[in-house]
This record gives C-alpha cells, structure tokens and sequence, in this order.
C-alpha cells in the first residue's frame, strides 16, 4: 500500500514538471506579431463618428395627496344599521328546506352547469344537463339544481327557469329567479 503511494504521488509530481516545461513552449508557438488585422479594425472602430446621447426626461415633481377619510362610512360598521334591519326587514318565514335530501345536480353552481336538450314523454317535458363531472342528467320541475337551493320551476325549449333562494346579507333569505339557458 504504503508503495503505490509513492509511486502515485511521483507520477504526478513527473506529470506537474512535464507540463511546466511544455506550458512556455507551446504558448510561445501560439504568440505571432502578425496582429495587424485586429489592430485596424480596433482603429476603424475609434475613428467612427461619435453619438449623441439623448438628454434625460424631465421629471414632474411629485405632488403629494392628502387622504382624508372622515367624510367616508366607516367599513367595519355594518351598512343598514341592525336596528333598521329589524325593523325593514322582517323575517318572512322564507328558509331553504335543510332537512331535505340534497339533490345530485345541487353540489355544483349554476354557472357550471349546461342545458343541453329537452325530452318530451307522455306529456312531461325531461331537460338534459352536462355537470362538470360529464354525465348527463334528467330533471323535472321541482327537481332542484345550483349551489342556491334553486328549484325548477318551468322547463321550455330554450331555457329552464328556477327560484333560488339566497342569504340577504342581514340574517334572512331571499328569492331570486334564475335561468339556465340552452347551450349550443
């Protein structure tokens, strides 16, 4: 062991004063005085018309804005206060059945959802809808569909209508009519 060592190390000590004595030799091979070619083109580059820079924009000054927000309704304050929510609106007893089976079609938004066709069968008109899930579903008036709790109301050709009932921001619900129109 203790042999290869040594001869390890003086292989590469031969191999360091080799190259010391080749490195000086072949570098002064590759050194020529025959640089006239660069030399005039670095010449042609310094004689050529100098540019002109264009001057700096000027720059506006910046004017200050003082912000001034005691005209502003506070935003942490509620909009109607409660004591006229009470008083304007009153609970109207509306409330989405949760006690109801939830329905396929109600775990996606209405947004998402593509009327495609309609069935008419025995006097009841089907309306098709591709969910986001790609299968085709059959519905009925008073099947429901939407985040919403919306309600099919009327199925047409071209539209099916539903009554969804929503928050109204104060603690009550709200109805609102929605349509899901015929895709193409």
């Amino acid at each position: 062991m203790m042999n290869e060592t040594k001869l390890h190390s003086h292989k590469s000590v031969t191999l360091i004063k080799v190259l010391s004595f080749c490195m000086p030799v072949i570098l002064t091979g590759c050194s020529s005085d025959n640089t006239s070619d660069l030399q005039e083109y670095v010449q042609s580059v310094k004689s050529r018309p100098k540019g002109r820079i264009k001057p700096l924009p000027e720059i506006t000054p910046y004017e200050t804005y003082l912000y001034q927000v005691s005209h502003l309704r506070d935003p942490f304050t509620p909009f109607i206060a409660q004591e006229e929510a009470s008083i304007e609106i009153k609970d109207s007893g509306l409330h989405p059945d949760l006690n109801r089976k939830r329905e396929e079609l109600e775990q996606y938004s209405l947004d998402s959802l593509n009327f495609v066709g309609h069935i008419e069968k025995d006097g009841k008109t089907w309306a098709l809808i591709t969910a986001p899930d790609n299968v085709i579903y059959r519905v009925l008036p008073g099947n429901h569909m939407g985040s919403n709790y919306g309600e099919i109301l009327a199925i047409t050709e071209d539209s099916i209508l539903l009554k969804e009932i929503i928050p109204n921001g104060v603690g009550g619900w709200t109805e609102r009519e929605a349509a899901l129109e015929l895709s193409e």
